[in-house]
């Protein structure tokens, strides 16, 4: 079978790396496999003979500024969308197997009309809620359940995909339910009950919907000592862990930096994934270390942690929250996210959406 995969990355971040993994497995089982990305991030992990580039970086600044202004994120990139469309012509998969659409990178509508018109087999698995809103990316961030009837307003327009304008929301919804409900062949995947529970209510309840939770290598992601305290001189201090690709409010930056501002001098506050900017913006009790690559370093820094918190508030499902469990830890997690079921599965624990709360739970252990 021919197998072609679609998302924004390929190898690097959470979905990128599922991609990356699912292609390998596929390989394995006497697959062929390509997948389309975009050329804004470095492609890893993947031999480049099975990657299509869709766009350039001049296209990706192009959509995500006309879609600040417009509100139309996914409606732009159309000749880099026409171009993939002729490959996957010439490649001819047998399955797509759908991932991140949105990220400034593809024209979703062309592409769904030829899925329809081609009658092509269609895997897509949601990361988040993008899909099935006139906006946002996790509607349970900013309250808000329109999208289970439509979208005519959004109170999340400042946050990802930002718009700086009064948005087009009621247009994006219609115009998404278009699109999204034209394939015959379609079969959703989610990561977490949570996220399927959403899923069931949208205008995409009338596919077949279903939660099968994201995996890691347990062959890399496993306790795994290194000279990680000693590098940084944290040898005698207690580490409270946050991992992110991307760290904003959401991803619950914040309640880091006020963790970090209550805790007494036995603690450090260690965040990996952030940029240049943020670190230098740190306190003197907060260690950041900018977005590595190396999976091995990785496993090392959550074994060398004594915590491990994933502090986001629209937690579709938490890949590093299950790395951080297979590498000796028990998370802390906030309630209201997929990682509840994280948690339940590995151990850990679910606390409310407070500072207190964290606080609470790691000064209760011993």
């Amino acid at each position: 079978m021919k197998i072609l995969y679609i998302n924004c990355v390929c190898g690097v971040g959470s979905t990128g790396r599922i991609v990356t993994d699912l292609m390998r497995q596929m390989k394995a089982q006497g697959h062929t496999v390509k997948v389309a990305c975009a050329t804004v991030e470095p492609v890893k992990n993947a031999d480049p003979k099975d990657v299509i580039l869709v766009g350039s970086r001049l296209d990706y600044y192009i959509h995500n500024a006309l879609s600040r202004i417009t509100d139309h994120e996914g409606l732009y990139s159309k000749a880099a969308t026409r171009r993939l469309i002729q490959k996957i012509r010439e490649y001819d998969p047998d399955l797509v197997h759908l991932h991140n659409l949105h990220g400034h990178w593809i024209n979703y509508e062309m592409l769904f009309q030829y899925l329809a018109e081609e009658n092509k087999k269609v895997l897509w698995t949601l990361h988040d809620c993008w899909a099935f809103t006139g906006h946002c990316s996790h509607c349970s961030l900013v309250k808000c359940d329109k999208w289970k009837t439509k979208c005519r307003e959004c109170p999340g327009l400042s946050v990802y995909p930002k718009c700086w304008t009064k948005g087009d929301v009621e247009r994006n919804f219609e115009r998404k339910k278009r699109a999204f409900t034209s394939v015959g062949n379609l079969k959703i995947i989610t990561p977490s009950n949570w996220l399927a529970s959403l899923v069931k209510e949208s205008f995409l309840g009338k596919y077949e919907i279903e939660a099968i939770h994201n995996r890691v290598d347990p062959a890399v992601f496993k306790p795994t000592p290194g000279d990680f305290r000693e590098r940084y001189g944290l040898t005698d201090k207690i580490i409270v862990l946050g991992v992110s690709s991307i760290w904003n409010e959401h991803k619950g930056y914040d309640d880091f930096c006020k963790l970090a501002e209550r805790l007494d001098e036995r603690y450090v506050v260690v965040l990996v994934g952030l940029t240049e900017k943020q670190i230098g913006k740190l306190p003197s009790n907060m260690v950041g270390i900018k977005r590595t690559y190396n999976l091995q370093e990785l496993a090392e820094i959550y074994t060398a942690a004594d915590y491990y918190i994933n502090a986001s508030k629209a937690e579709t499902f938490g890949m590093t929250t299950l790395e951080a469990a297979l590498c000796g830890k028990k998370p802390i997690v906030y309630k209201g996210t997929a990682g509840e079921e994280i948690v339940v599965e590995y151990g850990g624990e679910a606390v409310e959406q407070s500072v207190e709360a964290l606080i609470a739970a790691v000064t209760k252990r011993p």
